[in-house]
């Protein structure tokens, strides 16, 4: 009989070397799931995919890819939105089977706009921001952490950012701060400022909160980000990784090329990143 898992393998199998990086290797060693065989990432959308487009129109492109969390953008829930603004966004979602688990990236500049950005998250309802701090800010940051409980991942843009480029530039500046101050690992800029975003995601695994998933053509500052099938970084070594160091996050599809037009784009990377997990499983 063909089954669901033997279907995938032969079409993943069939993808042209050049979308695939040494994926023999990765199908043929065993890898770990929990013990009810599901694993214990989610994957998720980042909000910023839909840039271009209304709560509506994002929900509805969600169901069609089939995915159920959300990292929440302030152009579909704005920062000064009231209780009945918040209450109703939420009802949107739960009608569409999503969830909002995250807020962010919010970029700040100084210490009054972290309090803000934290009194977002809490009145959204949600125990994880997204933010981009000044370094000076960290210690404050780090003190909002405890004050709200609210966990805090600092996102790295690749060698063109001058205060996070990569995993290792926030862990190094994070590392004595309160365990509830972690990393957003954006795998594609931190492939872009030449790292081993495979390697990264096991060195920093236990500060990384957050993900956002995409891959890049390039391991420079010239790479551009594609459909995750398609670039540089081993998508399949990834997953296995994920299962290695058993994280526990959402994995959120940061979708950035076509964003006018991005739903094949956006639905070809899930579907690569779903028949990669099952196919591995």
């Amino acid at each position: 009989m063909t089954t669901r898992r033997f279907f995938l393998q032969k079409g993943i199998l069939g993808i042209t070397a050049a979308t695939l990086v040494n994926i023999p290797a990765v199908f043929a060693e065993p890898v770990e799931t929990n013990a009810a065989g599901e694993d214990t990432f989610k994957l998720a959308i980042a909000g910023y995919s839909f840039l271009n487009f209304n709560l509506d129109e994002s929900l509805k492109m969600m169901k069609k890819v089939d995915v159920h969390y959300l990292c929440i953008k302030d152009f579909h829930l704005p920062y000064k939105s009231t209780a009945a603004e918040i209450e109703a966004f939420h009802a949107k979602l739960k009608a569409n089977n999503v969830v909002g688990y995250a807020v962010g990236p919010i970029y700040t500049k100084n210490k009054g706009e972290i309090d803000n950005a934290f009194d977002y998250a809490k009145r959204v309802g949600v125990d994880l921001l997204i933010g981009i701090p000044a370094h000076a800010d960290l210690e404050y940051v780090a003190q909002k952490t405890k004050e709200y409980n609210i966990r805090y991942a600092i996102h790295n843009h690749g060698p063109q950012d001058k205060l996070y480029p990569n995993a290792e530039s926030i862990y190094n500046l994070i590392k004595n701060l309160d365990p509830r101050v972690g990393i957003c690992f954006d795998m594609g800029h931190n492939k872009r400022d030449g790292r081993d975003s495979v390697a990264d995601l096991q060195k920093f695994s236990k500060r990384i909160f957050d993900m956002h998933l995409k891959n890049v053509t390039s391991a420079t500052n010239e790479g551009t980000t594609c459909e995750l099938g398609r670039g540089v970084i081993n998508i399949p070594a990834y997953v296995k990784m994920l299962r290695k160091v058993n994280y526990k996050g959402c994995c959120s599809l940061e979708y950035e090329k076509d964003m006018k037009d991005p739903l094949a784009g956006i639905a070809e990377s899930v579907g690569y990143f779903k028949g990669v997990s099952d196919a591995t499983r």
